[in-house]
C-alpha cells in the first residue's frame, strides 16, 4: 500500500472489512455487521461508510497510543471466520476481515504501530463476552484478566511450555494451599534454595526479581526456587502430555522416535484457539483437532465431548474412541530448562567449584570448555584471552545480561571475575550451528521443516532481545549452538562491544566480519537491531545452504562493491521462495524499511505453521 501522505497522516493500509456494533450509545441495542473502509495512520485506525475508492463520513476513530491488545478471535465466538480485535479503553473493537491473510496483514500492522505503548495486556480472551461470560474460558468476570496471552507477552518470554502465568504473588504472607506445581525437578546447590522434585507443590510467599521465588513447600520448608520450573495449578501447562508451542514435524519427530504404539502429546495448534492432539500409531503419526462446541465442551469427535482437555484425554485413554488407537504415554520430555543464575542472587562463581573437562572450541574471545558446577550441574566455560576485552566494562554488562531468559538464547549464569576471566553459561550439548549445518548437509538440504524451525528458533530469541533494547552485535552461524531436537540458543550477544582488538571492530580489518555486517556498519560503525536484522537474513542464507560460506570467492572489499551497487546473495537451492523473499527483506538499502525481529517471527510461524489435523465428525 503506497504511502498518500507524509508524518503521521500517511495511509498504512486501507481495506473494506466488517465491524461488529460495539454497543456503546445504547444499554440495549441490537448487534449488526456493517461494511466499513477501514484506515490505518501511525496514530490512528479509521473507519468511514463508502467504499475503498468513494469514502463517505468517517464513524468512527481509535487511537492507537490507547491501544491495549491486537489479537485473532476464534472462529466459534461469533460463527464468522477471519475475526480480529482491538482492545482499547473498556472497549473491544471486532472486525472480520475478507481472509485469513488479510486478517494476519491486519492484526501485524496495528501491532507494529502499538508495541511501544505503556499499557500494552498481557493477556486477552480470545472469545467473547456472552450470555454473562467468556466463550473462551467460561470466566464470568467481564473486565478480568485473559485466558491468552498477546503477541507483547510472548515476544518477551519466547516459546514456552506452558500456558498460564504464575498466579498474582501475595505480600510477606503466604496464601490459602498450595498454587503452584512443578513441571521439574531441582536440586538446590544453595544453602538457602529449595530442593523438589517434579510434581511437588508449594505456595508462593514472596517474589525475589522474575525469575527466582520464595516458596513454601507442603513440609512447611521454605527456600528459593526458580520461576520457570514451577506453572499454577490446574493449567495443561502442568499436564505430562502438554508441549506447548511445538511445530507439526517437531511433535512428529518426537512420537516416531519414541517409537511406541499409542503415544501421543497435546499442543496448540496453528488455527487460532484449538489445540491438536498428535498419536502414534504403527510407524505413522496422526493428527486432530480438539475444539470446543458451542456448549464449550470439547470434543474431537461429536460422539465423545468433555468440559475440560484433560478429561478427553482420559477418556481416550481407556477408549480409542474413534481415533486410530487409543492413547497410553507421552514422550519424554527432553531436557531440563537452565535456571537464571545458579542460584536466586549468585553472580559471581568460585573457581575452585568448577572442575574444567575437555575443550569444546576457542575463537576470538577466548577457549570454550565443558564443565561441571559443584560436582552436578554441566556447564561451558568461556575462558577469555588476557588483554581481549574490557573486563571491567564487560562484568558490569553481564549483570544485566544475565537477566535476560529465553529457551532460545544460551543462559548466561556468572563470572570468575579473576584473570583469566571466566564466562559461565549452559552446556549446549550439540555444539556450534555451523558445524553442525555442515556436519548434517544432507538432512539439512532435506528437510526443509528442520531449517526453518532453527531460523524461527533464532528469531524468536532476537525478538526477545529487540524487546530488552539489546543489540547483538556479531549474528551469525557461528554464534549459536545446538541442543537437544534441534533446538538452536543464540549466544554471544553483546560480546563484540568489549572487544579491544582494532582490526576486529574497524571496517578495513581481516578480523571484522564484513560478510554478515549492514552497510550502515560498514561505512559508520552505526550498530542497531536493524543491523542485527542484516546479519539475521545472512545466517539465514547459511541455515539453508548447510552453512556454505556466504559470498565465496569475494575479498571483503568485493563485498563490500557488491551490496553498495544493490547486488544480494542468491537464493540457496533449496529454500522455498517465501522464506527468501523474508531474507531479501532483511537487506533493504534503508535500515528503516527492514522489518523487526517480532514481525519476522510471526511471518515465519504463521508460514510455516500450517497444521492439517485428521479431524473427523
Amino acid at each position: 500500500m503506497p504511502y498518500f501522505e507524509s508524518g503521521d497522516d500517511r495511509e498504512l493500509k486501507v481495506d473494506l472489512m466488517l465491524k461488529r456494533s460495539q454497543g456503546k450509545k445504547k444499554i440495549l441495542t441490537a448487534i449488526n455487521y456493517k461494511e466499513r473502509v477501514f484506515v490505518l495512520t501511525p496514530k490512528q485506525l479509521h473507519y468511514y461508510e463508502g467504499t475503498t475508492e468513494k469514502r463517505g463520513k468517517i464513524k468512527g476513530t481509535v487511537e492507537l497510543i490507547k491501544v491495549k491488545a491486537v489479537e485473532a478471535v476464534d472462529v466459534q465466538a461469533f460463527d464468522k471466520p477471519h475475526c480480529f480485535q482491538v482492545v482499547y479503553h473498556e472497549y473491544i473493537l471486532y472486525i472480520i476481515a475478507n481472509n485469513e491473510a488479510q486478517k494476519s496483514d491486519w492484526i501485524e500492522a496495528i501491532q507494529e504501530e502499538c508495541r511501544k505503548n505503556k499499557f500494552l495486556l498481557s493477556y486477552f480472551h480470545s472469545g467473547a463476552y456472552m450470555n454473562n461470560q467468556w466463550t473462551c474460558c467460561s470466566k464470568s468476570e467481564k473486565q478480568g484478566s485473559g485466558c491468552q496471552e498477546t503477541f507483547i507477552s510472548l515476544e518477551k518470554k519466547g516459546t514456552d511450555f506452558s500456558d498460564k502465568p504464575l498466579p498474582p504473588l501475595p505480600g510477606n504472607t503466604a496464601s490459602e494451599g498450595p498454587n503452584v506445581v512443578a513441571l521439574y525437578s531441582f536440586r538446590g546447590q544453595e544453602t538457602d534454595d529449595l530442593s523438589f522434585e517434579k510434581g511437588d507443590e508449594f505456595t508462593i510467599l514472596k517474589s525475589e526479581g522474575e525469575h527466582w521465588c520464595l516458596a513454601k513447600d507442603k513440609y512447611g520448608r521454605t527456600g528459593y526456587i526458580p520461576v520457570n520450573y514451577v506453572r499454577q495449578k490446574g493449567g495443561l501447562g502442568t499436564e505430562v502430555w502438554y508441549f506447548g508451542d511445538i511445530m507439526r514435524h517437531v511433535a512428529e519427530e518426537m512420537l516416531l522416535r519414541e517409537g511406541k504404539e499409542g503415544t501421543f502429546l497435546v499442543r496448540n495448534s496453528s488455527k487460532d484457539g484449538l489445540y491438536t492432539l498428535s498419536l502414534l500409531h504403527g510407524d505413522n503419526v496422526k493428527h486432530y483437532h480438539i475444539k470446543p462446541d458451542e456448549n464449550h465442551f470439547y470434543k474431537i469427535s461429536t460422539r465423545h465431548c468433555f468440559p475440560t482437555i484433560p478429561e478427553l484425554i482420559e477418556y481416550h485413554k481407556l477408549n480409542s474412541g474413534g481415533l486410530v488407537t487409543r492413547l497410553r504415554q507421552p514422550p519424554a520430555s527432553g531436557a531440563t530448562p537452565p535456571t537464571v543464575g545458579l542460584g536466586h542472587d549468585k553472580w559471581e562463581i568460585d573457581r575452585s567449584e568448577i572442575h574444567l573437562g575437555n575443550e569444546i572450541g576457542s575463537g576470538q574471545f577466548g577457549r570454550v570448555f565443558r564443565g561441571v558446577w559443584k560436582g552436578s550441574i554441566e556447564v561451558a566455560v568461556k575462558m577469555m584471552k588476557p588483554g581481549t576485552m574490557s573486563e571491567e566494562d564487560f562484568i558490569e554488562e553481564a549483570k544485566v545480561m544475565k537477566l535476560f531468559h529465553h529457551p532460545n538464547l544460551v543462559q548466561l549464569y556468572g563470572v570468575c571475575s579473576k584473570k583469566p576471566i571466566y564466562i559461565v553459561t549452559e552446556f549446549v550439548p550439540n555444539g556450534c550451528l555451523l558445524n553442525y549445518l555442515r556436519k548434517k548437509r544432507e538432512m539439512v538440504l532435506r528437510k526443509i521443516s528442520v531449517t526453518a524451525e532453527m531460523v524461527i528458533h533464532i528469531a524468536s530469541a532476537m525478538a526477545y532481545l529487540e524487546s530488552k533494547n539489546f543489540i547483538h552485535r556479531d549474528l551469525a552461524a557461528r554464534n549459536c549452538l545446538v541442543g537437544f531436537n534441534n533446538m538452536v540458543k543464540v549466544c554471544d550477544f553483546g560480546l563484540s562491544r568489549f572487544v579491544i582488538d582494532d582490526e576486529y571492530t574497524a571496517s578495513e580489518g581481516t578480523k571484522f566480519p564484513i560478510k554478515w555486517a549492514a552497510p550502515e556498519v560498514i561505512m559508520y560503525s552505526k550498530f542497531s537491531s536493524k543491523s542485527d536484522i542484516w546479519a539475521y537474513g545472512i545466517l539465514m542464507w547459511e541455515v539453508f545452504s548447510a552453512g556454505a560460506s556466504p559470498y565465496p570467492a569475494m575479498g571483503n572489499s568485493q563485498v563490500v562493491n557488491y551490496i553498495m551497487s544493490g547486488e544480494r546473495l542468491g537464493k540457496p537451492g533449496n529454500c522455498p521462495p517465501g522464506i527468501y523473499d523474508v531474507m531479501e527483506s532483511c537487506w533493504c538499502q534503508d535500515a528503516d524499511l527492514r522489518p523487526t525481529f517480532g514481525k519476522i517471527f510471526r511471518k515465519l510461524k504463521a508460514m510455516l505453521g500450517e497444521d492439517y489435523a485428521d479431524t473427523f465428525e
